[in-house]
Order: C-alpha cells, then sequence, then structure tokens
C-alpha cells in the first residue's frame, strides 16, 4: 500500500474507542502522544506478570529482563545504531541534565559551547549552566521574522574552542527540520561534538540516527507513543569520553555511565511495544520482508506523505487569516504538523475556548520562551499550538477549521 491505512492506524490506539474521549479531536500531540496498544499491553504484562528484579535467576526475573534487553535491540535496530549506543532514562530533560553535568567535568576556561534561541529549553538551559565553569556559551540566534536558524549564522561561530554544539531537529514552536546532516558536519569539522534535540520530530517517523552522523540524538518515548522514557543515542567515542555519572561499578557498562539513578524496569520493557507498533504498520502495508533500519523508514514515509496532506489545508486555511501570525514555514513541505500561532488573545485562553468544539490543543509558552522573546512575542501571552500526528483523522482537520472559526470570528 503506497498511503496510510488510517483506519488500521487507529485500530492500534486504544484512546479512539474510549468512551471518555469520544467526539473529541486531539491537536496537543507535540505534548505527548496516545500510548499505541502494543506498548500499553506490554506495560500490562509487566506489571502482572514480570514485576520483580529483574536478570535473577528465577523464570520470572529472566523474562523480565529479556524483555527490557529486547526494547534496547529492537529500538536500537530502527535506529540504526548498535544496542549498546541507546539508553533509556526518566526523560529527555533528564538525560540531557545528566549530559550536561558530564560536560562540566570535562570542559572549562577556553571551551565554547554553541546553543540555540529555537530550543525548548531542556536542550538549552542545562548547557547554558556550564558558563558557571568558565565555559563560553556562544548563542546560534534565528531570524526574528520567520523563526529559522540560518546555517550561516552557525558557521559563524565555529573556531577550534567550540568543543559542544546543541541544536533540535526541529523546533517545537516553528515546526522547521533543520538540516542535521549538513550541521553535525560543520560542527565536527572543528572537532565539536554534537547534540540532538529530536523530541519535536521523532514523533513523525524514527529515523536512521546513524546516517544524520550526530554525536547524541535525544527523543523522548511518550511522544512516540510509547511509555515516559526518555531515550539517548550516544557513539561510542562520546560515551567513553565523558566521565561516569553512574554508579562507578557500573562505569565499564556503557548503557549504566548516564544513568545516575535505577531504571524503570517496566517502562523499558514497555517501550518493545514501540518496536512493535513499526514493525505491524509495515506488515500491513508492505508484503516483503526487510531490515529494521528500512522497516522503520519505510513507515516513516507513510507518516510524513500522511501528515504533510493534512498539513496542507490547515496551513491554506491560517495563511487566508489576517487576524493570526503563523510561525514558521507556511508550506506543507517545509516542516512537520507542529503548528504554531500568535493571536490577539492569549494562547491559552483560545485553547480553552476551543475545547467545548471538542478540539483538544494547547496555548503557551511551551518551554520555548526565548524563541517566543526572539520572534517578539511576549511568553506570557504565549501562542495557540495545534500539533497532530500521523493518526490523525482527515476528518480532524475539517473540525479544527470549522472551530477555529467559531473562535476566531
Amino acid at each position: 500500500m503506497s498511503t496510510l491505512d488510517i483506519d488500521f492506524v487507529r485500530d492500534q490506539f486504544p484512546a479512539f474507542v474510549e468512551p471518555s474521549l469520544q467526539g473529541q479531536a486531539f491537536f496537543e500531540n507535540a505534548g505527548g502522544s496516545y500510548a499505541c496498544g502494543q506498548v500499553i499491553d506490554r506495560l500490562d504484562r509487566y506489571y502482572r506478570a514480570r514485576k520483580v528484579q529483574p536478570y535473577a535467576p528465577y523464570a520470572a526475573a529472566e523474562a523480565a529482563g529479556a524483555e527490557m534487553d529486547e526494547a534496547h535491540e529492537r529500538l536500537a535496530a530502527l535506529l540504526n545504531v548498535d544496542p549498546d549506543e541507546l539508553h533509556f532514562g526518566p526523560s529527555t530533560s533528564q538525560n540531557t541534565y545528566v549530559l550536561a553535568c558530564a560536560f562540566g567535568e570535562r570542559l572549562g576556561t577556553g571551551d565554547a559551547v554553541v546553543v540555540t534561541d529555537q530550543d525548548h529549553e531542556a536542550n538549552s538551559g542545562a548547557w547554558r549552566r556550564l558558563a558557571s565553569r568558565g565555559v563560553e556559551i556562544r548563542e546560534w540566534r534565528v531570524d526574528p521574522v520567520s523563526g529559522w536558524l540560518d546555517p550561516a549564522g552557525l558557521a559563524a561561530l565555529l573556531d577550534d574552542d567550540v568543543a559542544l554544539v546543541c541544536f533540535p531537529h526541529c523546533s517545537n514552536i516553528v515546526g522547521q527540520e533543520n538540516p542535521v546532516a549538513e550541521l553535525c558536519r560543520m560542527a565536527h569539522a572543528v572537532g565539536a561534538v554534537t547534540c540532538v534535540d529530536a523530541v519535536s520530530f521523532a514523533p513523525h517517523g524514527l529515523p536512521d540516527v546513524r546516517a544524520l552522523g550526530t554525536d547524541i540524538y535525544l527523543f523522548s518515548a511518550y511522544k512516540t507513543y510509547g511509555p515516559h522514557q526518555g531515550l539517548m543515542v550516544m557513539t561510542p567515542e562520546v560515551n567513553q569520553w565523558l566521565p561516569n555519572q553512574g554508579h562507578w561499578f557500573n562505569a565499564d557498562t556503557p548503557t549504566k555511565r548516564f544513568a545516575p539513578a535505577g531504571p524503570d524496569h517496566a517502562q523499558i520493557a514497555a517501550s518493545a511495544g514501540m518496536a512493535d507498533y513499526v514493525d505491524t504498520l509495515y506488515a500491513h502495508h508492505h508484503e516483503d520482508e526487510a531490515a529494521p533500519a528500512e522497516r522503520a523508514a519505510a513507515v516513516r514515509r507513510l507518516q510524513v506523505d500522511h501528515e504533510k496532506r493534512l498539513l496542507k489545508p490547515l496551513l491554506e486555511y491560517l495563511r487566508e487569516r489576517s487576524d493570526l501570525r503563523l510561525l514558521g514555514p507556511d508550506r506543507a513541505a517545509e516542516r512537520v504538523p507542529t503548528v504554531a500561532v500568535h493571536l490577539e488573545r492569549p494562547g491559552v485562553e483560545v485553547a480553552a475556548a476551543l475545547a467545548p468544539h471538542g478540539i483538544m490543543a494547547g496555548g503557551g509558552d511551551f518551554y520555548a520562551v526565548r524563541l517566543l522573546q526572539a520572534l517578539g512575542i511576549d511568553p506570557d501571552h504565549g501562542v495557540l499550538r495545534l500539533s497532530f500526528v500521523h493518526y490523525t483523522h482527515p476528518d480532524e482537520i475539517d473540525r479544527v477549521i470549522t472551530a477555529l472559526d467559531a473562535v476566531l470570528r
């Protein structure tokens, strides 16, 4: 099948038959997606039959450990990395904070770190704190009209003092995809490590991380149809160069070096359901067999094509209105379907007005305070954000447009 079977997709998500959610269209997916049934089933099974200390020498513990290992192996394969390169943590924000602590032990006076004002604060604030250790913080700034990060702006900041470059795969407000592979090559040319925040990108399809060429890649399982975990890919070279942040006796285990607290056994095991889901979609739409990374790429194409078909009429509608400011590109081909608009009324107020119309959306600053300020928007006023993913039905786009007509008139 060359197009996404939306009915089949929605059958994989219990939320769409949940009585309390009937009659409502979910447009705050950038804040967290619905969990697929495969993840829910694994989590339920773990708590019912595996809720013991994993890896102990008895059947339930062996099964518990095997399911955790399965999550590492299968998700790593979909991302085209080795299992030892994939790390789990309680959230992407926490993973980034732990990373910043590790870099803080390595860097100091004479070193520079590049951050952006396009980021969610979790991939900016933790790095900016390194200034207290004498590290120079250089800010790569967005265009104040478009919100775009011009690669030429990064080039102007790079020199031999730059040890680390941190930027998002795409913004949770602007929605425009940044050219990760190109930016990583630029940073690597001066010997810098790269850290890419993909929390707002990964929900639209799991990428081939190795092909992107970044040293560190972070995203959140709870925004990619899974449990509340942060996933982090890190190259072996950077893993060994950074100081251990876990227990001293785990320093020789790559996946434990950046886990200061014990892992959430059940949620890691349940994350294998994300791989189940990708494989289920692939099997439904394709007759041939393929390697894991190829399956992920094929499913990503289905997801993206569907999302862009739905995004086009929404952007056309918003583009024609004179009473709002659409942030980021106004063409579907240039962005993910995370769409923020600045209105005369505060964003949270408009989101509340949409709720009686059956539209679940968000308003506020979405932890992108620096970006809103750079765009000349008062973060306290905020924006309205309408974000969707591949399980969104075309009828729901019609519904949100109708609701906006009623609320904004």
